[in-house]
């Protein structure tokens, strides 16, 4: 069970730093670093791009993992914390 903390550990720093990053290429009021990359050639008709939709979805399914290990690594350590 001990080599589960250490999963979910590393897990938790890995999607920390995806969260970062993605996060830091959302468009905001200023065109963000997404624009950099592609991501501001769309047109102001058709509302947000295919890409700015992907990445959001992303920055979701990444921010559902990260809490899911929050939660998970707190209920082991209080596990292992009431077996001492």
């Amino acid at each position: 069970m001990n080599w589960l903390v250490y999963v979910l550990t590393g897990l938790l720093f890995a999607t920390s730093g995806v969260m970062v990053l993605l996060i830091l290429l959302h468009r905001g009021k200023g065109g963000g670093l997404s624009s950099m990359f592609g991501g501001g050639v769309s047109s102001s008709l058709s509302g947000s791009s295919v890409a700015e939709k992907n990445l959001d979805r992303f920055t979701v399914i990444c921010g559902v993992l990260w809490f899911a290990c929050i939660v998970g690594l707190g209920l082991l350590l209080k596990v292992f914390q009431a077996k001492s």
